[in-house]
């Protein structure tokens, strides 16, 4: 039977949570499995292993701005199941896979297909919730997602220890089985046909120009992007810093753990301010923090010739917690001007910021020394210029907008 009515605010909230984790799980899981990966598939030649994750990112950021403007077409509901069963055949693939080649094709079509729960699920937002009341449903569900990231290198290294690498394939496979079914059973669609978006090319390019040329969204992207940055610089360094600074890469899944375990109530901070001081002044107060942050372990630092385990867990901590009140809000905004091409918006915000925040941080995170300083310094400047375009999008608003 088909769900008529949608789903209650809380269940929305846990299943778009769900949706959100799809792809902080394919990634973060992966991490202590890589060398396993190498040797298996690729013995002369292991470090290949590492484009496990980035072959993964390149399909997700180019899936992610065809979604959106499918999805306003086609429908949101749709779009997401197919996008669903396409990375769990890709997951069985890469399970069996016998080669390195295999694994990274698999890895890629894993990409494609996650980018429409991940994409379409926010454009399914918009189709619910507006304004600050949307913003408030992102920061709940982020609150949830934070979790996933925080405990999901743990279940890669549980699983690969007691069944080997090949096991974290297959449990992608629960994933994608738990959320398909929750959005066939209970959420009906929310793209009603006479809402919908002609795929032909004319109005397609018309719906990306108005994305492109909204000055306000673009400093948001330009935002975003920064802020995005700032998480795969941490992605690319920390096990290495735990590893050759701290000598804890054994204890690294624990700690990482822990960490976003703390930062999770950022976001529950977030939903609770959210509507009463807007988006704006919640982000721009949250990128001054993580600099104010940034400031103090440079200064730590400079005096004592590298930050104390302590005083990194701390930054770390720290930084993860303003996640909670940055990106969600940035979404958001982003899409309140944008209602009517939400999907492509969504598409627009989703593939560039990605793209474009793994590019800006791949050069930084290959400045590794051995020390903490080139991550302080990334994050640091990646936060100035996330606070220059939105102190350039609040010169640009020449009135206050009430919904944000």
């Amino acid at each position: 039977m088909k769900p008529i009515k949608p789903m209650p605010m809380a269940e929305f909230v846990a299943f778009l949570a769900l949706m959100f984790a799809t792809v902080a799980y394919s990634i973060d899981s992966m991490l202590p499995l890589l060398v396993q990966m190498g040797e298996a598939l690729a013995p002369e030649t292991p470090q290949s292993a590492q484009l496990v994750i980035t072959i993964f990112v390149m399909g997700l950021g180019l899936g992610t701005l065809v979604m959106g403007p499918i999805s306003d077409a086609l429908g949101r509901k749709k779009l997401i199941l197919a996008g669903i069963a396409l990375y769990m055949v890709a997951a069985v693939v890469a399970a069996m896979s016998e080669s390195m080649t295999v694994l990274l094709a698999a890895r890629f079509i894993q990409g494609l297909g996650v980018s429409a729960p991940r994409v379409v699920s926010q454009a399914l937002v918009r189709d619910l919730y507006t304004g600050r009341h949307m913003a408030r449903i992102m920061s709940l569900a982020m609150m949830i997602f934070v979790l996933v990231p925080a405990v999901a290198p743990l279940l890669g290294a549980t699983l690969g220890n007691l069944f080997g690498w090949r096991a974290i394939f297959w449990s992608f496979l629960v994933f994608g089985t738990v959320s398909a079914s929750w959005l066939y059973f209970r959420q009906p669609e929310t793209l009603p046909p006479e809402n919908r978006r002609t795929l032909e090319a004319g109005p397609v390019l018309r719906a990306f120009r108005e994305v492109f040329t909204h000055k306000q969204v673009m400093l948001y992207l330009i935002a975003l992007t920064f802020s995005f940055a700032t998480m795969f610089i941490w992605l690319s360094s920390i096990a290495q810093i735990f590893d050759e600074v701290f000598n804890k890469i054994d204890e690294f899944p624990l700690w990482f753990a822990l960490s976003a375990l703390m930062s999770a109530p950022g976001s529950l901070v977030n939903a609770q301010l959210v509507v009463r001081l807007g988006m704006r002044r919640l982000i721009v107060v949250s990128l001054i923090g993580q600099l104010l942050v940034v400031a103090a372990a440079l200064v730590l630092y400079t005096t004592l010739g590298e930050l104390p385990f302590w005083a990194f867990f701390t930054f770390m901590f720290a930084h993860f917690f303003a996640v909670g009140l940055i990106f969600g809000n940035l979404n958001a905004l982003a899409l309140v001007p944008l209602g009517h091409v939400a999907g492509t918006a969504s598409s627009v915000m989703g593939g560039v910021s990605t793209m474009v925040s793994a590019m800006v941080a791949a050069p930084i995170a290959a400045l590794y020394n051995g020390t903490t300083l080139p991550l302080m310094g990334g994050v640091a400047l990646c936060n100035i210029c996330a606070l220059v375009a939105m102190a350039v999008a609040r010169r640009w608003n020449s009135a206050e907008d009430t919904t944000s």
